[in-house]
């Protein structure tokens, strides 16, 4: 009999592998963080000898889920400044409130406030885009999750740096810091072809190629960017990088709702990630990325919710159900984007686009103990034929019971277990005091 740490049990899991397979009275067996074994439960008494086991008899378990773009130290702008086209939302809200808050405990609060809502919410893995690194990774070690985060660079001063040099310094002494951590992952992150110069693309690139980073950048996000672009350079923004060698299977490309033929080629070709952020698109009405075209096209389409002062949310269980729709209206057809589709984009593609494939994503033997208990034994998801449709079409985040990285419980019964909600809430209101007392961004 082989020693364990753990057993889990539920009714069902969802592999997100070989079309979402779906295993009904199944066991996770789990050893030194990670997937020792998956089978039926009635043979693990036979096989498995662990020190503590758990019985889910009304859930699904599921991957962890995985925001593959975010800026979580936003949490605390939600609400800021809604219902404005996405130029005027920037230049004239949230850029000129940053400015004025930003710090470094601004960010390391809003982290974790953005941690505590997303593993409420089953994510288990994120891929963020700010400033003061360091303050969001010191968020992620204390609550325990898998984060990516981008060495930002941005033409313009901020709170952080105040010229392009210095965010470099900065970003590569972050990357020596955390290069060899078990879950804090650097990448570099440009904040896009319209606020970085192209020689400091170039240097992105550079440094890239040197470390073996991902390169995320907000690309062809709204018709105006992709206009001032042509009207400035003749190109389009996905033309300019590709003219310094960034369109390659490191880049992930963000947003992407602006798409003619030639990107088409140009994705399917170099093997770039897409991450789609239907709600954030949708809300600013920047346009509507073309999924089932790039799936399609064998391109790879991660899911993400952009931050909360966008969206207004981090929720990947609506950011499914939104994609799953606004995929089917974009395509003119009712089997196109399907439930099994989205919640690979939101699990196993999402760790393709991050280079995490062979840790995460998935429910294989070998691989990370990242995963969820979801309860689907609620009114709202009885009665219950499909598993996988019910968990994007009518499953909600406040079903998620008990989640897992590394084989760690974050959440229990619902309760967070490194980090005070109460603590959390009390910072959030001090900081919303502090800004509403002295902001005058909403007229």
């Amino acid at each position: 009999m082989e020693k364990a740490d753990q057993i889990i049990h539920a009714k069902w899991i969802i592999t997100c592998e070989d079309r979402n397979r779906v295993l009904e009275n199944h066991a996770l067996v789990i050893k030194d963080g990670k997937i020792l074994a998956i089978l039926p439960s009635k043979n693990t008494a036979e096989l498995y000898q662990a020190a503590s086991e758990q019985h889910f008899s009304t859930h699904t378990i599921i991957p962890g889920l995985i925001n593959s773009h975010t800026h979580i130290a936003m949490n605390l702008f939600r609400g800021l400044a809604d219902d404005l086209e996405l130029m005027d939302w920037l230049n004239n809200h949230i850029w000129p409130a940053e400015g004025k808050w930003v710090s470094h405990d601004l960010v390391y609060d809003g982290s974790l406030l953005a941690m505590a809502e997303m593993l409420r919410g089953g994510i288990t893995c994120f891929n963020d885009m700010y400033f003061f690194l360091d303050a969001t990774a010191e968020a992620a070690e204390r609550a325990g999750m898998r984060a990516h985060i981008g060495l930002t660079v941005i033409d313009v001063p901020t709170a952080w740096a105040k010229t392009p040099d210095e965010y470099f310094a900065k970003g590569l002494e972050f990357y020596q810091r955390y290069k060899n951590h078990p879950r804090i992952t650097p990448t570099m992150a440009p904040h896009s072809t319209y606020t970085v110069s192209i020689e400091n693309l170039i240097k992105v690139k550079e440094l890239a190629d040197q470390h073996q980073l991902k390169i995320n950048i907000h690309l062809q996000e709204a018709p105006s960017e992709v206009e001032q672009s042509i009207k400035l350079y003749q190109k389009r923004p996905l033309q300019r990088i590709q003219e310094i060698g960034m369109v390659t299977d490191k880049l992930i490309a963000v947003h992407m709702t602006q798409i003619n033929a030639d990107d088409f080629a140009l994705l399917e070709q170099s093997k770039a990630s897409i991450v789609h952020c239907p709600e954030s698109n949708m809300k600013l009405v920047s346009g509507s990325c073309p999924v089932e075209q790039l799936l399609q096209r064998g391109i790879n389409v991660a899911l993400g919710t952009d931050g909360a002062a966008s969206n207004n949310d981090l929720d990947m269980f609506g950011e499914m159900r939104s994609a799953a729709f606004l995929g089917k209206m974009t395509a003119n057809d009712p089997k196109a984007v399907s439930a099994e589709t989205v919640l690979k984009m939101a699990t196993i593609n999402g760790a393709k686009a991050l280079g995490i494939d062979h840790l995460t994503g998935s429910l294989v033997p070998g691989k990370a103990a990242d995963f969820i208990a979801l309860d689907l034994e609620q009114i709202e998801t009885q009665p219950l034929y499909h598993p996988v449709s019910q968990v994007v079409y009518a499953a909600s985040r406040h079903q998620v019971t008990d989640v897992w990285v590394a084989g760690q419980q974050l959440l229990k019964e619902r309760q967070l277990v490194n980090v005070d909600e109460g603590e959390i809430i009390a910072k959030a209101k001090e900081w919303r005091d502090k800004i509403q007392q002295k902001e005058a961004v909403i007229s």
